[in-house]
C-alpha cells in the first residue's frame, strides 16, 4: 500500500489509546492514518489485566463479544500480612466483570478495528521529528528501512508511550519528583489459568525478606498460562533501588506451589512508568499527547490501559477546538483531582516503615480493602453518588489544592 503523503488527522502510535483515538475519529468521519513504529502483532510490557473501567471502554468500541470469548474474571484475590480476601469488582455504573488479553492480542485487535472503523494504517515507522508552522504541526517525519518520509497533517495525537520520543521533540517533559514505577512481567504455564480471580501479593518482599514498596500480580489467561509481574514505586527523593527483573524471578519462585506454575518464565521484559500526569506540555494548538506518553497511569495500581482508551474517545471529541488549552483542561476534569490523590498516597508508601505498620490493619477489614479496590483500582466514575465516591473526590479535591504541580502542569 502507497504511504499517504497528507491526513486530516494523524495518530502516532497504535497502542489502546491510538487505535481508540483513530477508530473514533474515523467513525466521526474523518481522515484518519494510524502509525506506529512496530510491525504488528507486537509485544508490550504491561500486565494484560482489563478492569472493568477497560471493559466500559472496549463495550463502547463494540467488542464486548470479543472480550467475553476470553477469560472472565470477577474480582482481586488480595494476599498479605497473613490474610486473604476476595473482593468483588463493585459493579455500580461499570460492568461488574474484568478480564485479561495478552497485549500482543489486544493491541493487534484495537488496531485492526481501527482500520475496521476507517484508519488507514502504517507499520515499521518511526516517527523522529515534527514540522511546526506558525505554532502548528504540519507534518511529521517519518524513518522507516532507511528510507525518511514526511505525513503531513492538520490534527497530530501523540500516543506513542511512557517514553514518547515525538512527544519530546514537542516539548514533553516528565517530572519524576512524583511518584513513578519500574515494573517487570512474564508469562509461566499454570494449572490455575482459568482461575476467576486476578490476584494481588500486596506484601512483596525482595531476596533478603525486606517489604517493599509495590505489589505483585498473577494475572490468569484462560489459554494454559498466567501473566506474573512486580513493580515497585519510587520517586527522585526515594528511588527504587531493587533489579526489577531478578525480582520478578525471586517472585515466580515464591507463588510456584500456590498457583500451580510450571516450566520456565518466558518474555520478561520491565518498563519504567511515568504516573498520575507527571508530565508539562502535552498539548499544542493542533496536537495532543494520549495514555502512557501523558503520564495517564493510575499511581496506585500501574493500570493505564483503561485510561488510554478514554484518552483517546474524549480526545476527538475536542479535536476542532485550541487543543493546548482544551486538551489538558479535559485531563485535569476528568483525572486530575483522582491522580493527585493516588500519587499522594503512592508517594506516602515509598516511605520505609509506612507500609509495614499499615498494610497489617488494612488486610483484616473486607470493608477497607473494598474501598481501596475501588479507589485503587479507578472504579470511581463522574456518575457515582455513593459515600465512597463523594469521600474520594472530596479528598481529590483538597490534595489538588495542595499540589505545587498539579497534574499536566
Amino acid at each position: 500500500m502507497t504511504t499517504p503523503q497528507r491526513t486530516d488527522v494523524l495518530v502516532v502510535g497504535a497502542g489502546p489509546a491510538g487505535s481508540a483515538a483513530a477508530a473514533w475519529a474515523a467513525r466521526d468521519g474523518r481522515d484518519v492514518v494510524l502509525a506506529d513504529a512496530a510491525v504488528f502483532p507486537r509485544d508490550k510490557t504491561c500486565g494484560d489485566g482489563l478492569t472493568p473501567r477497560a471493559i466500559g471502554e472496549l463495550e463502547r468500541l463494540g467488542l464486548r463479544d470479543w472480550v467475553r470469548a476470553h477469560t472472565v474474571n470477577k474480582g482481586l484475590r488480595a494476599h498479605g500480612f497473613g490474610q486473604t480476601l476476595e473482593l468483588e469488582w463493585p459493579g455500580g455504573t461499570l460492568p461488574d466483570y474484568g478480564s485479561a488479553v495478552a497485549r500482543t492480542e489486544l493491541d493487534d485487535h484495537l488496531r485492526t478495528t481501527a482500520l475496521k472503523s476507517g484508519a488507514l494504517g502504517v507499520e515499521g515507522a518511526k516517527a523522529v521529528d515534527a514540522r511546526i508552522e506558525g505554532g502548528r504541526v504540519r507534518g511529521v517525519t517519518f524513518q522507516r528501512d532507511g528510507e525518511t518520509f514526511e505525513i503531513e497533517c492538520e490534527r497530530l495525537i501523540v500516543a506513542d508511550g511512557v517514553r514518547s520520543p515525538l512527544g519530546k521533540v514537542l516539548g514533553r517533559e516528565w517530572h519524576k519528583d512524583t511518584v513513578y514505577a519500574v515494573a517487570g512481567r512474564c508469562y509461566v504455564d499454570s494449572g490455575m489459568s482459568d482461575d476467576p480471580w486476578i490476584s494481588s501479593h500486596l506484601e512483596l518482599r525482595g531476596e533478603q525478606g525486606e517489604i517493599l514498596s509495590g505489589y505483585g500480580w498473577i494475572f490468569p489467561l484462560g489459554d494454559g498460562s498466567v501473566n506474573v509481574g512486580a513493580g515497585t514505586l519510587a520517586t527522585t527523593k526515594r528511588p527504587a533501588e531493587v533489579a526489577i527483573k531478578p525480582l520478578m524471578a525471586h517472585y515466580v519462585e515464591q507463588r510456584r506451589t500456590d498457583f500451580q506454575l510450571s516450566g520456565e518464565a518466558r518474555m520478561p521484559t520491565s518498563a519504567l512508568l511515568p504516573m498520575g500526569g507527571a508530565v508539562s506540555n502535552i498539548a499544542g494548538p493542533n496536537w495532543a499527547l494520549i495514555g502512557d506518553a501523558a503520564a495517564c497511569v493510575n499511581p496506585l495500581n500501574g493500570e493505564g490501559i483503561d485510561y488510554g482508551l478514554e484518552g483517546g474517545r474524549l480526545v476527538v471529541d475536542v479535536l476542532d477546538t485550541d487543543l493546548s488549552v482544551t486538551w489538558p483542561a479535559t485531563l485535569q476534569e476528568h483525572y486530575g483531582e483522582s491522580f493527585s490523590i493516588a500519587r499522594r498516597l503512592a508517594g506516602v508508601v515509598t516511605v520505609p516503615r509506612v507500609l509495614p505498620a499499615l498494610g497489617p490493619a488494612g488486610m483484616r477489614s473486607d470493608w477497607l480493602m473494598t474501598l481501596a479496590l475501588r479507589w485503587m483500582g479507578n472504579l470511581v466514575t463522574d456518575e457515582d453518588a455513593d459515600r465512597a465516591a463523594r469521600v474520594w473526590r472530596w479528598a481529590g479535591r483538597r490534595s489538588i489544592a495542595l499540589d505545587h504541580r498539579p497534574p499536566f502542569t
